[in-house]
C-alpha cells in the first residue's frame, strides 16, 4: 500500500508541478503580449509623430504657395484699382462736359406719331 500512496503521491507532485509550469508559462506569455504591445504602441506613436511631420510640411508648402498666390493677387487687384482710379481722373471731365451738353442742348421736336388735330 505504501507504494500505492506513494505513486498516488508522485501523480500528485507531477501534477503539482506540471500545474506550476502552465502559470508560469502563461505569466511568460502575459508578459511578453504586454511587452509586443508596448512596443505595437511606441512604433505606432513614431509613425504617426513621422506622418503628422510630413503633412505638417506638405501644408506649409502648400499654405505657402497658395499665401505667394493671394500676394500676388492682392497687388494685381490694387494694380487694377490705381489703373481704374486714374482712368476715372483722366476722362471724368469730357464725360461730364458729354454729359451736360447733351442733357442741356434741347431740340424741340414733335413725335413722328403726333396727330395735327384741324
Amino acid at each position: 500500500m505504501t507504494s500505492q500512496s506513494q505513486g498516488i503521491q508522485q501523480l500528485l507532485q507531477a501534477e503539482k508541478r506540471a500545474k506550476d509550469k502552465l502559470e508560469e508559462a502563461k505569466k511568460r506569455k502575459g508578459k511578453r503580449l504586454k511587452q509586443a504591445k508596448e512596443e505595437a504602441i511606441g512604433e505606432i506613436d513614431h509613425y504617426r509623430l513621422q506622418r503628422e511631420k510630413e503633412f505638417r510640411n506638405k501644408q506649409t508648402n502648400v499654405m505657402g504657395s497658395q499665401g505667394n498666390l493671394s500676394a500676388k493677387i492682392e497687388e494685381q487687384t490694387m494694380e487694377n484699382i490705381r489703373n481704374l482710379t486714374s482712368s476715372y481722373h483722366k476722362n471724368m471731365e469730357s464725360m461730364m462736359k458729354k454729359l451736360l451738353n447733351t442733357i442741356c442742348d434741347i431740340n424741340p421736336e414733335l413725335h413722328p406719331n403726333f396727330r395735327h388735330a384741324i
